[in-house]
């Protein structure tokens, strides 16, 4: 028996204000697209925000959403004028269709975007050249890259190897790295 095939991507954006969802789904032709349904758990709640309706049409039908805190439930108040932050962590994304009990995908998704922008930054900082940089400098970019690595083993341990609790000792290490890197000039 044919059936849809669903997938999605949670890419990892810069805007620590929304989270960025693409459908790359296979829908089977003969059968309809019904009651599409959008699960979303932010780190550190024990429930999920469910979309669905107008919301999710427009999904399916355009194939990505993005989100806000406002979307999420964190924001209630100036939404759609003032945008606050998502936080870094582990998100779990749950998609499916009718029978949304027998057709539906889960994934993890681990958010670094907060501490992406603040990697990035100390990068700004660095005085790089295009050449062999002074010791000071290099051992700095050194630090950076390691960090970088932590952050991208974090977002592993969680996304392909199932192994959340891993995924957030590493990137809460990879925090206080950021944090001691960022205060060398404190």
């Amino acid at each position: 028996m044919a059936n849809h095939v669903l997938s999605l991507e949670v890419p990892t954006v810069m805007n620590t204000c929304v989270l960025k969802i693409m459908d790359t789904s296979v829908y089977y032709d003969l059968l309809p697209v019904t009651c599409p349904t959008l699960n979303v758990t932010v780190p550190g709640f024990a429930y999920s925000v469910q979309l669905e309706g107008a919301q999710m049409t427009e999904f399916v039908a355009s194939g990505h959403i993005t989100l806000t805190a406002c979307d999420l439930n964190l924001q209630t108040a100036n939404c759609g004028t003032q945008y606050t932050n998502l936080p870094d962590g582990i998100y779990v994304i749950k998609y499916s269709v009718s029978p949304n009990d027998q057709v539906f995908v889960e994934y993890n998704h681990m958010r670094i975007s907060y501490a992406l922008n603040r990697y990035y930054n100390i990068l700004c900082e660095v005085d790089a050249n295009a050449c062999e940089p002074p010791l000071k400098t290099k051992q700095r970019l050194e630090q950076l890259g390691l960090i970088k690595m932590y952050l991208e083993a974090a977002k592993a341990k969680v996304e392909y190897c199932h192994d959340p609790q891993k995924g957030m000792t590493l990137y809460n290490y990879a925090l206080k790295l950021l944090n001691k890197l960022d205060c060398v000039n404190c």
